[in-house]
């Protein structure tokens, strides 16, 4: 059998394929002009819906989609009521069409949800499925520490921590298209971080499992005019690793529970794992590096679990 996802977030166009053997995961960022940090929705929605066709003609070259026994999409960021954006109106719409032509059902899903269950799928930590767990959802838009409970057709989620102003993302991207890089700029930070001799110090801010990194920003971007961009890049990887591990330990001394799931764009980023797999009090889960970003994989997985159950 084989399983379809739909992901269109912010910037990326995702689609996916969950077979017995593995999966098949096809995406595309969507274009963001030099110097500018992201794009309207609808300019978002223009690019899902010229995209998406050109993905599933690259996924029906690898796979037979007669043989797709349900397909999973996003259709909102979180489960949270009134959690909306226009951008997932476009997988929404594209996934009811291929359920409809394969007369197939189609399950939705949040897109937060998507990122948890990529997590356990690529990360193998099935087990975390039969049991409350603590989630840190780090990606452009959310820095958010969950407790998270799987229901059965997704995830029930109760946020105890993240951040009161901007997320982990934004102020890597932030920093980054300051230093002249492009939008998104994680990967290119963490390449140029890998230059620094030293690290710039930068503030850190949380308040048991809450955090704030409008400040971190502020510092950052006064040192640029003159600063090393190496060591600037370093510093801002640095002060994400230790405002999480100072927040996450709160967490988990304030819930008792200590097995902690790390997803999101931002959990890619090798300083960032490794730290927190060193200095966190408890077993901490990561998405391997390919499905940390956006991807439909975690939709495609839910789906499956839906279907069979």
């Amino acid at each position: 059998m084989i399983y379809l996802g739909i992901d269109t977030s912010n910037y990326t166009t995702s689609a996916a394929a969950v077979t017995e053997s593995g999966f098949v995961s096809k995406r595309r960022l969507l274009p963001v002009k030099e110097g500018e940090r992201g794009l309207r929705q609808s300019d978002g929605v223009f690019h899902h819906m010229k995209i998406l066709p050109e993905l599933f003609n690259e996924l029906a070259g690898e796979i037979d989609l007669k043989d797709a026994a349900a397909i999973g999409v996003s259709v909102k960021p979180r489960n949270v009521e009134g959690s909306y954006m226009p951008v997932f109106l476009a997988g929404h719409g594209y996934a009811r069409v291929i359920a409809d032509a394969l007369k197939i059902p189609v399950f939705e899903f949040s897109h937060q949800d998507g990122h948890i269950m990529a997590g356990i799928f690529s990360g193998g930590c099935f087990e975390l499925l039969e049991n409350e767990f603590l989630s840190v959802h780090l990606s452009g838009g959310t820095t958010e520490i969950l407790r998270t409970r799987y229901t059965g057709t997704g995830f029930e989620n109760v946020i105890i921590g993240g951040t009161r102003d901007i997320s982990a993302g934004q102020l890597i991207d932030r920093v980054g298209v300051a230093l002249g890089m492009r939008f998104p700029a994680g990967r290119e930070m963490e390449q140029t971080a890998k230059n620094a001799v030293s690290a710039v110090k930068l503030p850190v801010s949380t308040d048991g499992a809450y955090m704030n990194f409008s400040g971190t920003e502020t510092k950052a971007a006064s040192l640029i005019k003159d600063g090393n961009a190496a060591e600037i890049a370093l510093g801002t990887l640095i002060a994400v690793k230790n405002t999480l591990v100072k927040t996450l330990n709160s967490a988990i001394e304030k819930t008792g529970v200590q097995k902690v799931l790390v997803v999101g764009g931002v959990a890619s980023n090798a300083l960032i794992r490794n730290g927190l797999t060193d200095e966190v009090n408890g077993n901490v889960y990561f998405a391997s590096a390919e499905l940390s970003s956006d991807n439909a994989v975690g939709i495609a997985s839910l789906a499956k679990f839906c279907k069979e159950n």
